[in-house]
């Protein structure tokens, strides 16, 4: 049931994002929103910044697992892959529309390169990467550019099919 109702305030949430900046969005409001006591959002998040660290982890393990499923671990992601997680964004566009729209997407760009930049090193760490190669920099180029391709995708509303951008 804990999953359940975890899912019912980041649906609220994401339903008071959608016409509201983060800033202005109360945990009472989230709560008559998703029609509960506010008293039991607090039961599953300590405030709503800590609803919206939860909201965008949870895309951002869907979006990876797609990102890396069905692909050799010591390669990088496939065009197969990509296609998939070009395909998943498509699916979930309202969610990466309005947070990479928002006066706060700072914040949810931040968290994207972060979790991606983590992804990234395990993975490399785990097909060890040619020492020759700077890994740092190879982190930091694969993630800048899989962030900014994605919030350019989003935010000028998927201008292209998932198979052109792979």
């Amino acid at each position: 049931m804990a999953v359940q109702s975890q899912l019912l305030f980041m649906d609220a949430f994401m339903r008071l994002m959608s016409v509201k900046e983060f800033e202005s969005i109360t945990i009472n409001q989230i709560a008559v929103e998703a029609n509960v006591h506010r008293g039991t959002v607090y039961l599953h998040f300590d405030d709503k910044y800590d609803l919206r660290e939860q909201c965008i982890t949870a895309q951002m393990d869907q979006l990876l697992q797609h990102c890396m499923s069905g692909d050799d671990p010591a390669h990088l992601p496939s065009k197969t892959a990509l296609l998939q997680s070009f395909e998943y964004l498509e699916k979930h566009f309202s969610f990466y529309s309005i947070m990479l729209k928002s006066k706060g997407s700072t914040v949810f760009r931040n968290q994207m390169e972060t979790i991606f930049g983590e992804s990234l090193s395990e993975h490399l760490d785990s097909i060890h990467l040619d020492k020759e190669m700077n890994r740092d920099i190879t982190v930091q180029f694969l993630t800048s550019a899989t962030v900014g391709i994605l919030e350019w995708w989003i935010i000028r509303s998927m201008p292209y099919p998932p198979p052109v951008m792979v």
